[in-house]
Formats: structure tokens, C-alpha cells, sequence
């Protein structure tokens, strides 16, 4: 049997000291990649290299029982302004090791041995997942098209992250919930 498209709710956050909606390319290019796949962008925001202030918007999304994902763009690399692994490892209940492991290696095939400066992670949080992508918007193309689209997308075979949404908040799984 077939399965339908479900779409899903998704947050979309760009970490940058200098961008504004007009020059944000990778906030603009993944919106674009959102509605044209028939998902739904909740909300979508600007904010400093900051932990707190990641920390503060990332916390009332994941609360929020209408978001579904939140996609983050920008912070991930070396510099001392780059903290967005630091602030949302910090949040995770469980990270997705393989989807950083999988962004590089398929970064590696564009860009060779400067995947390594990438700190592209995923993970979960009270049932949210959490994609924390590079700012370039040729990474956040590549992490949509090979990796996002079809994890995204309930009638991905032979299994996708859509399908295991329902059970994120199971027994151990997180924390009380989303209220």
C-alpha cells in the first residue's frame, strides 16, 4: 500500500551576527526547499551567536507541541563565535550521531578534506528533532537533498523519521512531554 505525504511543522532558525532576512541565503533557499516539498515552515527567526539566545527561541519551539523540527543554519564552525553545537548539545535528550557522520561524507565528496570543519549535528528534543546545519547555502542544499527530503517524507523507504515521530516521547525516551 501506498503511503500519503504527511507534511510536517517545521521552525526554521538562522544563527548569524551579521545576516537579516533580505542577505540570509540559507534561511531563504531552505524556506524555499519547505514549501515546495509541501511541509509547513511554523515560524522562522534570526538570532546571534549566542547560547543563550539560541538556547531561549529553541526552547519555546521544542515546548511548543505545534513544532514538529527545527532546522538551524550557521554557527557550526571553528571560530569563537561558532557555538551552535554548544548550545544545542546542551538540549538534546538524544543526538543523532549518524546525521553528522552522513552530512560530512557526503560534503566530503564536494569539498574534499574541508568537510572536517563542519560541526553538523542532529538530534532530539521533547520529541522535536533538532537539525543544526552549516550556514553555506550549498551545505544546507546538499543536508536538504540528500539527507532532509527523504527523512522527512513519510513515504521514504525503508524507514524515515517521520514514522518514529509518535514515539519520541516514549518511556525514557525524554523528558514529561510536550505541554
Amino acid at each position: 500500500m501506498e503511503r500519503k505525504f504527511l507534511p510536517v511543522s517545521i521552525a526554521l532558525l538562522t544563527v548569524s551576527d551579521t545576516r537579516v532576512f533580505e542577505n540570509d541565503k540559507s534561511g531563504n533557499l531552505l524556506e524555499k526547499k519547505i514549501y515546495d516539498c509541501g511541509h509547513v515552515l511554523f515560524d522562522r527567526k534570526i538570532v546571534k551567536d549566542e547560547i543563550f539566545d539560541i538556547q531561549k527561541i529553541s526552547k519555546t519551539w521544542i515546548n511548543n507541541s505545534d513544532v514538529e523540527v527545527i532546522i538551524s543554519t550557521g554557527g557550526t564552525g571553528l571560530t569563537g563565535r561558532d557555538v551552535s553545537p554548544e548550545a544545542f548539545r546542551s538540549i538534546f535528550d538524544k543526538e543523532i550521531e549518524g546525521f553528522g557522520e552522513l552530512f560530512r561524507f557526503l560534503s566530503f565528496k564536494k569539498i574534499g578534506t574541508s568537510t572536517i570543519q563542519s560541526r553538523a549535528l542532529a538530534g532530539v528534543a521533547n520529541g522535536t528533532y533538532i537539525f543544526v546545519l552549516p550556514g553555506s547555502p550549498s551545505a544546507c542544499k546538499d543536508a536538504w537533498d540528500e539527507i532532509l527530503l527523504h527523512q522527512l517524507d513519510y513515504r521514504h523507504k525503508p524507514c524515515n523519521f517521520v514514522e518514529i515521530m509518535p514515539r519520541l516521547l516514549e518511556k525514557g525516551a525524554g523528558r514529561s512531554g510536550k505541554s
